[in-house]
């Protein structure tokens, strides 16, 4: 049986250094290649890498929340930031639990680190699982006004999410993993109609699409008007210095 893992655990490993980042890149599914790429925390823990829904629910709604969040900002400065500066059509996504918005820290953290450069190509993932308070979103409307992207991560497709996704304020919807593994199901064809619709409407999300194992799925999904996507069909996560070489040979190419 697998040892269950605690809060404490968890802090030591980002102390003594075994927390790691990986980048899954981003592709554009009409097939023109990669534009950005979102950051991964990794656990090594002895001679193996713990699964990362193994420890991240153990500090959600706690203070690692937010020295974890940080500890990602500084090392995709550090590992990436340079990088960045140099290519002006790349986007990089950082997960941001809720209870972490509101607080400042984000700001003086992007500050400290010279991520302010660069700031109107990070984006910033919120998860569905939890809503900001009055404070986070009082913050969300900040960054969103310096040009921060604001994504809202692990979306599913029944009719309440997607009347969400037709009012919300943000520029990013992510699809879960677990509608793309029915996507080419027959049943998804009134939800895809839906989303399809909304997409055409708005002036304002882009949608990714998470977990891409398939051709099928990918196609399914460019045709239903999603524009990108992420997942084993075309990349698995990799540490930095790979993926921008494997940016430079799948890169997509900058706007005119």
């Amino acid at each position: 049986m697998t040892e269950a893992i605690d809060f404490d655990q968890v802090r030591r490993a980002l102390g003594q250094g075994e927390l790691f980042l990986e980048y899954l890149p981003l592709m554009r599914l009409d097939g023109s290649g990669c534009v950005g790429a979102e950051a991964l925390v990794r656990w090594r823990r002895g001679d193996q890498v713990v699964p990362p829904m193994d420890f991240i629910p153990v500090i959600e709604n706690t203070p690692m929340s937010g020295l974890l969040t940080y500890w990602v900002m500084d090392t995709v400065a550090a590992e990436l930031g340079a990088w960045l500066r140099t290519h002006d059509h790349v986007h990089l996504s950082i997960n941001v639990p809720p209870e972490v918005l509101g607080r400042g820290c984000l700001a003086y953290a992007a500050q400290k680190n010279d991520l302010v450069q660069v700031r109107n190509r990070l984006v910033l993932e919120i998860t569905e699982r939890g809503a900001p308070d009055r404070m986070g979103l009082q913050e969300i409307r900040m960054i969103a006004a310096e040009n921060v992207l604001i994504a809202l991560d692990d979306m599913g497709l029944d009719d309440s999410n997607l009347l969400v996704l037709s009012r919300a304020p943000v520029d990013i919807i992510k699809i879960d993993k677990a509608v793309i593994d029915h996507i080419t199901d027959p049943s998804m064809d009134g939800p895809l109609a839906r989303l399809k619709s909304l997409i055409a409407a708005s002036d304002r999300p882009q949608v990714i699409a998470e977990g891409i194992e398939h051709p099928e799925q990918a196609q399914r999904l460019y045709a239903a008007g999603v524009q990108m996507g992420q997942g084993f069909l075309y990349a698995r996560p990799m540490p930095a210095t790979d993926f921008v070489a494997w940016h430079a040979k799948h890169g997509a190419a900058a706007p005119a």
